[in-house]
């Protein structure tokens, strides 16, 4: 390499030039930015059904709280004219009547009597299912499903018939086979026994959503856990109570408050069975409400009476939200 080329200058580097900034406009402070017309598509989405839920049951709660606070009868239903307001008063008549507190304790004795009873055969029935062969737990989920699935009307007429005096199945079963006396029996006459036929009723058109519904609870407590618990000695009980009942006990406990809210307002069994015409001693909260609304022409009593029962049972509605709630977060 000659000298002249050793002087000769370095050639220039070249620098890219840099990033042209451009004037991207930014939200106004305090000022949110615009939602995309997608995301309100849920919301409309999901309006029709806000709006059939508020026009079914928003409205009718609101209207009978109204109703609660007023003195409605006959005339004022029928033609429209404006009711006069009476505060407490319907309230302070009804927590002041005696038959209306017999009444309360008619409806909890039963509820208790309905509840223990569906609780304890559903729970007996999903164990059952549990050791059957497949084709025999096909059949009963087919029969248990059949019996859900049958009108109330139907029900309630084919019990009356097992209950009748004369022709009724029930007597002739005691009187033939059992030797007891029970020809011309009327169970209706003694409200303690009637009452079991109506509670039979209730029990029978209950247990297939509880045993169904508990059966499928039984199936995820792990089989291992439970074979375990048998080779360290634990019995039937023991494996029931440490493995299995930790298991469902959630499920146990919706489907228990379930049914407490369903037997408390038990109506159509009762009013069905008495050929539409119930007797004092057969009254319950929904009988009692009934009759003093339409036969007693009182229907802010009425009223009133359904909202004291939704108090009632406004502590179950609640511990039931929270056992769904639990269910939600242990999923």
């Amino acid at each position: 390499m000659s000298a002249a080329e050793m002087k000769a200058p370095a050639p220039p580097v070249s620098v890219p030039p840099p990033p042209a900034h451009h004037d991207t406009p930014r939200p106004a402070a305090g000022r949110a930015p615009k939602k995309r017309a997608g995301a309100y598509l849920p919301y409309a989405l999901i309006a029709p059904t806000v709006v059939a839920i508020a026009a079914v049951f928003v409205w009718p709660l609101v209207k009978t709280v109204i109703m609660s606070f007023q003195d409605v009868g006959r005339r004022e239903l029928w033609t429209g004219q404006a009711a006069e307001w009476v505060g407490f008063e319907q309230f302070t008549n009804i927590l002041g009547d005696g038959e209306f507190w017999d009444v309360v304790w008619r409806t909890v004795l039963f509820m208790v009597a309905c509840v223990v009873t569906t609780m304890g055969a559903g729970l007996f029935l999903a164990q059952a299912m549990q050791r059957m062969s497949t084709w025999i737990r096909l059949a009963l989920t087919a029969a248990l499903v059949a019996a859900w699935a049958m009108p109330l009307l139907v029900a309630t007429s084919i019990f009356r018939w097992f209950a009748d005096s004369d022709y009724g199945v029930v007597n002739m079963v005691l009187t033939k086979y059992l030797g007891l006396d029970f020809r011309g029996h009327n169970w209706w006459l003694d409200p303690k026994q009637g009452f079991l036929i109506i509670a039979a009723v209730v029990i029978w058109g209950a247990i297939p959503f509880v045993t169904i519904t508990l059966y499928a609870a039984l199936t995820q407590v792990p089989r291992e856990l439970e074979e375990a618990a048998a080779l360290d000695g634990a019995g039937a009980f023991g494996v029931f109570r440490y493995v299995t009942w930790p298991v469902i006990k959630p499920v146990f406990q919706m489907v228990a408050t379930l049914s407490v809210i369903w037997d408390f307002n038990v109506f159509g069994q009762v009013f069905l069975m008495r050929g539409n015409e119930p007797e004092p001693e057969y009254s319950l909260l929904g009988i009692y409400s009934f009759e003093k609304a339409f036969e007693s022409n009182s229907f802010s009593q009425g009223a009133a009476i359904s909202l004291i029962t939704v108090l009632l049972l406004s502590g179950v509605a609640v511990y039931y939200l929270r056992q769904l709630l639990k269910i939600g977060e242990v999923e």
